[in-house]
């Protein structure tokens, strides 16, 4: 038997050469670890990232011919399902005896509605997905009823059929590590268009799950409000490996990996040890931001905090349930900077329902005001899996059938929206650069630049694309 997966390109550009190379698109560890657990088993498995390889829908198409899969799996998000949908069908025109599995985020989240769109699409496998493709594997092998495989729905006898979630996976530690080779794809990291990891680069995950609720998020419901950590020890196994293999650069793609800083600080000991020498980049929260633990991420390689501060409002705060105050936002900053943290990212998201005008300003303000090298600005949206969907669907401001595979900003269906979406887009696009052109910012980064080698490296690498530079607006999906 032979499985192959497609990472999927988003839903714009599809069918056109726009579906083109994404360098800021990272490995696609979920279903590199799809292939890991199957190929244990002694199971042939070929992966193709779309993006990274800039490849068409035809093309696509063309690749799963010369594959000739026996089971074809789609690793889909919200913004590339319909990509997904159009990629299935016509493999089914050419290979109608493929059996088609969606998986990942968007299909968790709308397993039925994919099944009832999409003819093509055979199976939907929700949640983690190791479990339910050794299972599914056997299944399909031996003929059995697909009634015995956790964790998917499919259609019987013109009937939907789901079965019983699937058991997520208690012990990471027992997973075998993601092959990258598989890929056949170089990858590098962006932030505001400029790529902060010219050298040789890949993502890797020493936890699953996220226990903080944040509205905006699916995450907590993906991973049943569970957070599973690696041990120290098997994270910085795979971290020599990595470097044997030649990488230099890395993100941490952890929903929470500060959530246990002693975790944290035997990891960074363990880097040290055995002196591995890699520029990483991760996530922390702000009221998880000790001195201590980031200065010990800084002495093990950490060169890019991403701080999840989001507003300067309590109130908007605590629409967000993100369970943090501005003042412990400016603390963070404050200590990572202190630590020695080469470049300080603050994410914010703007467009809450009611927010003001004065209110997204006082976040931009705090954007300034605050010694963070970058602001990461988002819009806030709305689809299936986050908190913002379900009030909205209950609420009646959302049609679920006519946005479930795009997403909506907040403020595009809210009736008491104060502010536009487009005139969000415009705030955030003028906040940025108003930010990065100021004076004062432009000389204490050149300061920075001349005593940190890390971010002269950075500068040097994009001399060419200092044209392109410019923010990154997003809606948060």
């Amino acid at each position: 038997m032979k499985f192959s997966f497609i990472s999927v390109s988003p839903n714009k550009g599809i069918g056109e050469r726009e579906c083109r190379k994404s360098i800021a698109a990272f490995p696609p560890l979920s279903i590199l670890y799809l292939a890991a657990v199957l190929k244990e088993k002694g199971v042939e498995v070929t992966v193709l990232d779309q993006p990274a390889h800039g490849l068409t829908v035809e093309e696509t198409v063309r690749w799963v011919e010369k594959e000739d899969p026996d089971v074809l799996g789609f690793s889909t998000l919200t913004s590339s399902g319909q990509t997904a949908g159009l990629i299935s069908n016509k493999v089914k025109e050419k290979k109608p005896e493929v059996t088609t599995v969606f998986g990942n985020h968007h299909a968790t989240f709308n397993a039925e509605r994919i099944l009832r769109k999409y003819p093509s699409a055979d199976i939907v496998a929700r949640g983690e997905g190791e479990k339910t493709v050794i299972e599914l594997a056997n299944c399909l092998e031996k003929g059995a009823d697909l009634k015995k495989v956790r964790g998917i729905n499919f259609r019987k006898e013109g009937k939907m059929v789901s079965t019983p979630d699937q058991h997520l996976v208690l012990d990471l530690d027992s997973l075998p590590f993601p092959d990258r080779k598989l890929l056949g794809a170089e990858y590098h990291c962006l932030i505001a268009g400029a790529n902060i990891a010219p050298k040789k680069f890949t993502s890797m995950v020493t936890s699953r799950g996220c226990i903080y609720g944040c509205r905006f998020c699916s995450c907590t419901e993906l991973a049943k409000n569970r957070w599973r950590p690696r041990s120290a020890e098997n994270t910085v196994y795979e971290l020599q490996l990595l470097a044997s293999e030649g990488y230099r650069q890395l993100i941490f793609v952890d929903d929470a990996f500060t959530m246990n800083p002693k975790r944290v600080i035997e990891i960074c000991r363990g880097i040290r040890k055995e002196k591995l020498e890699f520029d990483w980049i991760c996530e922390g929260r702000v009221d998880n931001c000790s001195y201590g633990m980031l200065r010990e991420m800084v002495q093990a390689g950490c060169k890019v905090l991403y701080l999840g501060i989001e507003s300067a409002n309590q109130r908007v705060l605590d629409y967000y349930n993100k369970k943090i105050t501005p003042e412990q936002s400016e603390n963070a900053v404050r200590t990572a900077n202190k630590a020695g943290v080469d470049v300080i990212v603050g994410s914010f998201i703007i467009g809450a329902p009611d927010e003001t005008r004065e209110e997204i300003w006082n976040t931009i303000n705090f954007a300034k005001r605050v010694p963070i090298d970058l602001p990461q600005f988002n819009i806030l949206g709305a689809h299936p899996g986050n908190d913002i969907w379900n009030e909205f669907v209950t609420k009646g401001f959302i049609d679920p059938e006519e946005w479930w595979e795009k997403g909506v900003a907040a403020c595009q269906v809210h009736p008491h929206a104060k502010v536009s979406r487009d005139e969000i887009m415009q705030i955030m696009h003028d906040a940025f650069f108003q930010h990065v052109y100021r004076p004062t910012f432009l000389v204490k980064q050149i300061a920075q630049a001349l005593r940190s080698p890390y971010r002269m490296n950075v500068f040097v690498n994009n001399l060419s694309r200092l044209a392109e530079i410019k923010e990154g607006a997003n809606i948060v999906a």
